[in-house]
C-alpha cells in the first residue's frame, strides 16, 4: 500500500500542467498562508500555471486561450486533490477498496488530460511559431523518465518535471 501511494503521491505531483515546474521566481500571492516551506496544493497549481505562462510568454491577445487552458488545470487540480485526500483520508482500506480507488483516481487522470488537451489546443493553434518552439522544446524537455518526479520546491524556478502524457487532471 505505501508503494501504491507512493506512486500516487508522484502522479499528482506530475499532473499539474503538461510540462510541469516548480516554483516561478517569485511565489504566489497565497504562499504566505501556508507553513513555512510547504506550500498548499492550490498553491502548487497555481505556481505552476505561473510558470507555465511566463515559460510561454502569454501576450494579452492570448488572453481567452490561457485563461479556459488555466482554469482546466485548477479544475483538475482540485479534482485530483480532493481524490488524493480522499485517499490518504481512508486508512480502514482494504486491498479491493484501495485498487477501486486507484481506478478511479486513474480515470480523473485520463479524463483531466483529455480536458486538457482539448483546452490546450486552441491556445496551442494561438501561440505564435516562437512560442509554439518554446513548447515544444518545454513539453520534449519533460519527457525523459529520469526527470519525472524528481521535482524540488526550493523555490527556484527549475525545468519541468512531467511529460504532456503526464500532465493529467491538475
Amino acid at each position: 500500500m505505501k508503494k501504491t501511494l507512493a506512486i500516487l503521491a508522484t502522479a499528482l505531483t506530475m499532473s499539474g500542467a503538461f510540462a510541469q515546474a516548480s516554483a516561478p521566481a517569485a511565489p504566489a500571492p497565497s504562499a504566505a498562508s501556508a507553513p513555512a516551506g510547504k506550500l498548499t496544493h492550490e498553491q502548487h497549481v497555481e505556481e505552476r500555471i505561473s510558470w507555465l505562462r511566463t515559460q510561454l510568454k502569454i501576450t494579452p491577445q492570448q488572453e481567452t486561450q490561457w485563461n479556459a487552458f488555466a482554469d482546466v488545470m485548477r479544475s483538475n487540480g482540485q479534482t485530483m486533490g480532493q481524490l488524493y485526500q480522499e485517499r490518504h483520508a481512508n486508512t480502514t482500506a482494504t486491498a479491493l477498496d484501495d485498487m477501486k480507488q486507484y481506478a478511479q483516481i486513474t480515470q480523473a487522470q485520463a479524463d483531466g488530460t483529455k480536458k486538457l488537451v482539448d483546452a490546450f489546443e486552441p491556445l496551442y493553434n494561438a501561440l505564435s511559431p516562437d512560442q509554439k518552439k518554446l513548447a515544444d522544446a518545454t513539453f520534449r524537455q519533460s519527457s525523459h523518465p529520469s526527470e519525472r518526479g524528481h521535482r524540488k520546491h526550493s523555490g527556484k524556478a527549475q525545468a519541468p518535471a512531467a511529460s504532456a502524457s503526464d500532465a493529467a487532471a491538475q
